[in-house]
C-alpha cells in the first residue's frame, strides 16, 4: 500500500463577507496517496478549484488540518509556506502565467534563483528541453503558441522537482488537439517522475485517465471511485 502525500482533516472554508460570505467547502476529508492521479470533477461552483487551491496551499482553511508530505502546512507562516511549496508543489494553472517580458529560459530559470537553487539556468534549460521546447528558449510569451507557453509552464513547474503536481484546468484555454498533447505530457511526466498528480477538470475525457476521480458538489466529495472500488474489493472478499 502506498503511502499517504496529502491528507485533508474536517477541511472547512467559507469565503466572502456578512451576507456575501459562501461556505465553499464543507468538513471535508480526503487522502490522496503517493504516485495518484486524481482528477477532481463537479459543476461550476461546487468548490472544486477552490479545494485545489488548498491542497496547493494558496488558500488558507478557516477550521480543519491539511497534511502534505507529513507536514501540517496549516500551522506554518506565510514565508514558511511559501517556501515548503516552493520544494514540494508545482502548480500549472490555465491561464500559464508567465512573465511577458521574460524568455521561457527566464520564467523557468527566475523562481529557481529565488529560491537559491544552484545552476537554475542549467535545470531551466533542461526542463524545457523536456518538454519540447529546446528551440524555443529565448522566445518570449507573446512568441509563443498557447501550447507551447502552456508547456513553458509545466516546465516551471517540474523544475524544482516536486513531489506533487497541482493542475487547475490545464487545457481549458487550448483546442483539443493541442489540449491532448497537453494531457499526455501531465501523464507521461508524472509516471516518468513518480509524482502525484492532482488536477481540475470540465473534460471528463481527460479526468478518465485518472486513476481516481473525487466528484465534488456543493463543497462536499459527492463521489470518491478510489473509494468506492476499496469498497467493491472488500466486499468481494
Amino acid at each position: 500500500m502506498r503511502n499517504t502525500i496529502i491528507e485533508l482533516k474536517s477541511a472547512d472554508l467559507t469565503l466572502g463577507n456578512a451576507a456575501a460570505s459562501v461556505h465553499v467547502l464543507r468538513s471535508i476529508d480526503l487522502k490522496i496517496a503517493e504516485g495518484e492521479a486524481v482528477g477532481i470533477v463537479g459543476p461550476s461552483g461546487s468548490g472544486k478549484s477552490t479545494l485545489l487551491m488548498v491542497l496547493a496551499g494558496l488558500e488558507r482553511l478557516d477550521s480543519g488540518e491539511i497534511i502534505v508530505r507529513d507536514t501540517p502546512i496549516h500551522t506554518l507562516s506565510e514565508d514558511r509556506l511559501a517556501d515548503f511549496r516552493g520544494r514540494n508543489i508545482g502548480i500549472v494553472f490555465q491561464s500559464f502565467h508567465l512573465i511577458a517580458n521574460m524568455t521561457a529560459l527566464e520564467n523557468v530559470a527566475i523562481p529557481l534563483e529565488l529560491a537559491n537553487v544552484r545552476n537554475a539556468f542549467d535545470i531551466a534549460r533542461k526542463e524545457l528541453q523536456a518538454v519540447g521546447l529546446g528551440e524555443r528558449l529565448n522566445h518570449y510569451p507573446g512568441q509563443l503558441s498557447g501550447g507551447e507557453q502552456q508547456r513553458v509552464a509545466i516546465a516551471r513547474a517540474l523544475a524544482p522537482s516536486p513531489a506533487v503536481l497541482i493542475a487547475d484546468e490545464p487545457t481549458g484555454n487550448l483546442d483539443t488537439e493541442t489540449g491532448r498533447q497537453i494531457a499526455d505530457l501531465l501523464f507521461a511526466k508524472q509516471q516518468e517522475r513518480g509524482m502525484t498528480l492532482v488536477l481540475v477538470t470540465h473534460d471528463t475525457t481527460l479526468a478518465a485517465r485518472c486513476s481516481r476521480q473525487i466528484r465534488v458538489a456543493s463543497g462536499q466529495i459527492a463521489g470518491d471511485s478510489h473509494a468506492e472500488q476499496t469498497r467493491l474489493a472488500t466486499v468481494s472478499a
